[in-house]
């Protein structure tokens, strides 16, 4: 008997459950005032609700483009799969309303709950109301492991404003703002009083733009995949924009940083940057208050400015502040009244500031200004240090003055280069300063004559992060080449674009290559010269499998980025070059490469194990009549582990061919 009471006990209280949570009938007569326009103003619910799943009722709500959706409380949660919005509308969302996932829904990696391509002129006001995922079941079987599953996406967007919502528990951002159309920024963006709760990859990924206005809002409890940060601006091509200003707002125990500014793809030639935050506070993130990097290569870093005006980095897990790469000539960094507090207690070698020079830099780091900002640690360290991975790079044009107070102690200090000295260390290694070679306006043909018939040998560079080479053509010839892709250890891999622009700068082609597949790129030469094919396979890697016409490494403007390549590479060194260099560095540490250096007859004339930092060949080649091929040859160093490392030429034709026969030497006259 005390079986069936307890059954009918629970078929009482789910019955109750259902009543609260009743079924909606659509109402006719409302949805049809609103598709005459006689009503401009509706409700939700109207379009009906179920409390087992209302995707349909709210996708015909919204696409019913009236001017403004009101999302009503209707005693339970919202329950859809994924949405679209459409330009000129406003949605309000009630006090007290819950839009919730489907569970077992959003089975594709980049589906989101919400999401907007090209649209404009859109309001989601929501105080009061939450937008909420399910960031645990994405994580494991049978879904597919990915960080693309966005509470809100915006992508190409313009005039949107997000206000007052509650963004949890996605399977990736709780807002992303991307990239719909190749040029298209976000544009005229603005969030308000919105909180970011324990989100998987980020409380706001910002990848594409420009007039982004934040303010008010908390970003807190990211976890799950990095970078695991409360905001990350991160471009992913050098043709988008970060122009924004944050006000107000406070990141909180981030799995990663606080404050993420990752913007080394782009360039002198991008648009410059604009960043500033205001009144912003990191409390008790995980990794960084603030990390910032930006490029630091031969192609010169973005333009711009980013000022942090009366920020907090408080307690953060490491460093307090991370300046990476930027170089003296890059955007103008300006820290106003800001303060770093007890960073990195439990990391006593840590200093809370720190200015880092990675193995890809190629400039001195600096072109910072502290105005009156404050270090506070209880640990009584050097406020600021130096790491140099590069070996050899130092700070430089590091100004303006510190107040470091250590216990009762409060010691205002002038950032003179003695200081700055003092506090990072003397620099080692300085590399001897060798000129460029100057690409512009120089034309190349293939040293050994005509293309030959049938297919130059595969090469056996495994490029990986960004993968540039070189083609010479000849108009109206047929040119194909392979490209591969495999995956790297246990990384996964969305396809990549390919793309070749020609001589004159236009692209010619562009195709897309799968993971762990082999993508055939044909093409008719619209003209002849050099076309430049890249890509960026990110943590896996791209190798060549084969090509019509002489193919080589492109090295102009950045070192190329190898991955357990061995094996001989050719170069050409001009008439009357006096002097090149080759500089080699190693990978994360405990990774290294052994390099040597061959003379034209195949004499070894340098050669150097174990390159774990940075290493520079400087050769003085025997003057002769005519220019020469010289070979690096790539193999294991003895002592350490092999992974990472990259290459530069320095004074000779940035170009690395697979073979004797790939050879491209320059010749006079213009393009």
């Amino acid at each position: 008997m005390h079986r069936f009471a307890l059954l009918a006990g629970l078929l009482m209280v789910t019955n109750s459950l259902l009543s609260s949570y009743a079924v909606a009938d659509v109402n006719q007569a409302a949805i049809a005032d609103v598709m005459s326009g006689k009503v401009r103003v509706a409700k939700a619910s109207w379009w009906g609700f179920d409390p087992v799943e209302s995707t349909s009722a709210l996708q015909a709500a919204i696409n019913s483009r009236v001017p403004k959706l009101i999302v009503d409380n209707v005693g339970g949660p919202w329950i859809v799969d994924k949405i679209t919005l459409v330009s000129n509308q406003e949605i309000v969302f009630e006090k007290g309303v819950e839009v919730r996932a489907k569970r077992g829904a959003f089975r594709g990696t980049g589906d989101s709950l919400f999401r907007a391509d090209l649209q404009h002129d859109i309001s989601l006001i929501g105080y009061g109301a939450t937008l909420r995922m399910w960031r645990s079941d994405y994580a494991a079987a049978p879904y597919q492991k990915g960080e693309w599953r966005m509470a809100l996406e915006l992508d190409s967007c313009t005039n949107v404003r997000v206000y007052g919502l509650t963004l949890a528990e996605s399977g990736g951002d709780g807002i992303y703002l991307g990239t719909a159309k190749k040029g298209v920024p976000n544009r005229n963006i603005h969030i308000k009083d919105c909180v970011l709760d324990r989100n998987y990859r980020q409380g706001i990924s910002v990848i594409n733009a420009d007039n982004l206005l934040i303010e008010n809002c908390v970003l807190q409890y990211t976890a799950g995949t990095a970078p695991s940060a409360g905001i990350d601006f991160e471009p992913n091509e050098s043709d988008e924009t970060i122009d924004c200003v944050m006000r107000n707002c406070v990141t909180r125990g981030n799995a990663g940083c606080g404050y993420a500014v990752y913007v080394p793809q782009l360039t002198a030639k991008s648009a410059p940057i604009y960043l500033r935050l205001e009144n912003c506070k990191s409390i008790r993130d995980h990794a960084n208050g603030l990390f910032v990097a930006t490029g630091n290569s031969l192609a010169g870093a973005v333009r711009g400015a980013m000022e942090f005006v009366n920020c907090q980095f408080i307690r953060s897990g490491a460093t307090g502040v991370i300046v990476a790469n930027k170089p003296v000539a890059g955007c103008r960094m300006v820290f106003d009244n800001c303060s770093v507090v007890d960073a990195a207690l439990k990391a006593p070698t840590l200093a809370p500031i720190l200015l880092l020079a990675d193995r890809s830099a190629t400039r001195n780091v600096g072109g910072v200004e502290f105005r009156h900002c404050t270090v506070k640690d209880r640990l009584g360290r050097q406020p600021m240090s130096f790491q140099d991975a590069s070996a050899g790079l130092g700070p430089t044009d590091v100004t303006g003055d510190l107040i470091v107070i250590k216990g009762r102690d409060r010691i205002e200090t002038p950032l003179t280069a003695e200081v700055i000295t003092r506090w990072t260390g003397p620099r080692q290694g300085r590399m001897k300063a060798v000129p460029a070679f100057a690409m512009q306006g120089v034309r190349f043909r293939p040293l050994a004559g005509p293309a030959p018939s049938g297919s130059l040998s595969p090469d056996v560079a495994q490029l990986r992060d960004k993968a540039a080479y070189v083609l010479y053509a000849e108009q109206g010839q047929a040119v194909r080449f392979a490209m591969r892709y495999p995956h790297y250890a246990y990384y996964t891999g969305n396809p990549i674009p390919i793309t070749v622009t020609g001589p004159s700068g236009k692209e010619v082609k562009r195709v897309e290559a799968a993971i762990d597949r082999q993508t055939e790129v044909s093409f008719a030469a619209p003209e002849t010269g050099l076309y430049r094919i890249y890509c960026e396979p990110g943590v896996n890697y791209v190798q060549t499998a084969g090509s019509s016409h002489p193919m080589n490494l492109d090295l102009e403007g950045a070192p190329a980025g190898l991955l357990n390549t061995i094996g001989r590479f050719y170069f050409f060194v001009p008439p009357g070059t006096k002097e090149f260099g080759i500089v080699m560095r190693g990978g994360d540490p405990g990774e290294a490469i052994k390099a040597g250096v061959y003379d034209p007859s195949g004499k070894l004339v340098a050669e150097e194990d174990n390159i774990a930092g940075r290493h520079q060949f400087v050769i003085n080649p025997t003057a002769g009549a005519k220019g020469k091929i010289w070979s690096l040859r790539l193999d294991h160093p003895s002592r350490s582990a092999m992974e990472d490392f990259s290459v530069e030429l320095q004074g000779i034709p940035p170009l690395l061919a697979g073979s004797p026969e790939a050879i491209l030497e320059p010749v006079e006259g213009k393009r």
